[in-house]
């Protein structure tokens, strides 16, 4: 089955730092390198599901700078339709200040630029690329009437809605009725519930927390201890593949991206989880945002092995 999957969300140029530790409030330390790289978690996300063998249309605004147009170029280098990101003459392109330490740690600052200016209207124009998708995906890089316009959209296109709630923030109900997947990590699920999941027995109450507020799935994604899948039916805990990260940036991305590709084939979601478990560590052994995110061929190479094992 072909997936078709739409986009609806940011697009950053992220600006990475090398550093041998993340530096301390007020301290000055000495950065190794520092590379210039295509981001924003909305266009991270889409290219992820491209490169995993999806047809993706990204929503979203860029500005008419030294940023837009390249940005655009790599949707386009990428196979993502961007016929439906607004140039916007009046606000900077997003940009992302991101400092990665030698454990592959990493500290990102968010200047939103054109993402916050993204508009119900535009949604609304790009309902030709929601004709016939399978999967919405969105997160919090845009004003929270566009995603919950979008979400709303999606769901009554028949649509599934995936939200991946960053950066995290209280979340009205009407959102969470629209959404058919929510999908934070760690720290979102902390926001999101005021629950701690220090342990796996914390993020399966704190999932939970998420379910009895009307969310039909929740998937937690939980770093070097691999994700949860949450329903009314039970929770189940996905453990993360062994490799050794080198920058942990948009690992969240890939795995949302191999979520909705699977999911969008009509793949059971527990295979789905193990699609975005693949991706996602994947993502983590490659140097920066999009040229980290990995290929289909790659997924299934790391899916084939450990069924293997």
């Amino acid at each position: 089955m072909s997936a078709r999957i739409v986009v609806v969300g940011s697009l950053n140029m992220d600006l990475v730092v090398r550093t041998p530790r993340i530096p301390s409030p007020g301290e000055t330390i000495i950065g190794r390198e520092l590379h210039t790289v295509p981001g924003g978690k909305g266009a991270n996300q889409a290219v992820a599901a491209a490169r995993l063998g999806a047809e993706v249309s990204m929503v979203g605004r860029v500005g008419r700078d030294a940023f837009g147009g390249p940005l655009l170029a790599n949707l386009a280098a990428n196979g993502v339709d961007h016929a439906w990101v607004q140039e916007d003459p009046d606000a900077a392109t997003g940009v992302a200040l991101i400092e990665v330490d030698d454990a592959g740690r990493n500290s990102i600052v968010v200047v939103s630029g054109a993402n916050m200016r993204l508009t119900p209207a535009d949604v609304d124009a790009a309902q030709p690329a929601l004709a016939g998708a399978q999967a919405l995906l969105l997160q919090l890089e845009s004003p929270l009437e566009t995603v919950l316009h979008a979400a709303q959209l999606g769901r009554r296109l028949g649509i599934a809605v995936i939200l991946n709630p960053a950066p995290a923030r209280p979340l009205p109900p009407e959102l969470l009725a629209a959404v058919d997947v929510l999908a934070p990590n760690e720290s979102e699920t902390a926001l999101l519930t005021g629950r701690s999941v220090d342990t796996l027995a914390d993020a399966e109450e704190a999932a939970r927390a998420l379910l009895d507020r009307g969310v039909p799935t929740v998937v937690l994604t939980l770093g070097e201890r691999g994700s949860l899948l949450a329903r009314r039916e039970g929770v189940q805990h996905f453990p993360a593949f062994p490799v050794t990260p080198v920058d942990t940036t948009a690992a969240g991305d890939a795995f949302l991206g191999g979520l909705a590709v699977a999911l969008a084939e009509g793949r059971p979601l527990e295979e789905a989880m193990r699609w975005g478990n693949a991706a996602g560590a994947l993502a983590t052994t490659r140097l920066g945002a999009q040229p980290s995110l990995p290929d289909r061929a790659a997924v299934l190479a790391l899916l084939a092995s450990a069924a293997e094992a």
